[in-house]
């Protein structure tokens, strides 16, 4: 019997951390042909005075580390299609 609870709890946690991700990364869905250049994000965080350090693509968002305009450490995540910022963590 407490194999069978610990088979069920162990399935209910990975079926909710799954879950998590696809909130997480249901706006960054968008079609390849759709998304523009990573390019054209740094371009628009620059103009923004951050200094931009990677791009990389996770998850279907452009993924982010830079320093924004207030020279703070970022990580943030932006939408392809429209260069929206969908999440961001920021040394405080």
């Amino acid at each position: 019997m407490k194999n069978v609870l610990l088979v069920s709890a162990t399935c209910a946690f990975l079926a909710s951390g799954s879950a998590m991700a696809n909130a997480e990364s249901e706006h960054c869905n968008a079609p390849e042909n759709e998304r523009q250049p990573r390019e054209a994000l740094q371009k628009k965080l620059e103009a923004e005075g951050w200094q931009v350090k990677r791009i990389k693509a996770e998850d279907g968002c452009y993924e982010v580390y830079a320093f924004n305009q207030d020279g703070k450490r970022v990580e943030a995540y932006f939408d392809p299609k429209s260069l929206e910022m969908m999440k961001n963590k920021s040394d405080d």
